[in-house]
């Protein structure tokens, strides 16, 4: 599906459920995994997860678009527009959007950084697993507030 027939979809929609047309941009954007949609305060521009389409089919897709248009008429309306508000619990029931979307596959979620340094306690040993390059003389051990070493776990070497 291009975006041109997602924003024909999103106008559908918005007449249908809200009666009120919707006059921004609805584009995909492929980067969205953890999250169906996204809504834009300033722009009010609405993107909307094709993995989504892809895994779980139109119906739940329209689904997360409903949740989208909540936002996005609520707020044009200057009425709560936020996940925690009532106003917005009570539209996204009575249009029957979904709260919350489906989760994605494990392969299609972004990959899992692996750990590349380590940080060793020099009094007891405890081990400490990082993703990104820490100064050891900032931290302590957190068991005996021993002095850390740091490893590189690609090479295995100290730092």
């Amino acid at each position: 599906m291009q975006d041109n027939q997602l924003q024909e979809w999103v106008e559908r929609v918005s007449l249908q459920y809200f009666g009120i047309p919707f006059r921004h941009q609805a584009t995909f954007n492929g980067r969205l995994k953890s999250t169906g949609g996204r809504y834009f305060t300033k722009s009010h521009n609405i993107e909307i997860s094709p993995h989504q389409l892809t895994n779980y089919g139109e119906e739940e897709t329209e689904k997360i678009i409903k949740h989208e248009l909540c936002h996005y008429h609520l707020h044009i309306l200057k009425r709560g527009y936020q996940h925690r508000d009532a106003d917005f619990k009570l539209l996204l029931a009575k249009v029957g959007g979904t709260r919350f979307c489906k989760s994605l596959p494990d392969g299609i979620k972004r990959k899992q950084e692996p750990y590349r340094f380590k940080l060793v306690c020099r009094s007891c040993g405890t081990e400490y697993l990082r993703k990104r390059k820490t100064d050891p003389r900032r931290y302590a051990c957190g068991k005996c507030r021993g002095i850390l070493l740091l490893y590189r776990l690609d090479f295995n070497s100290q730092t």
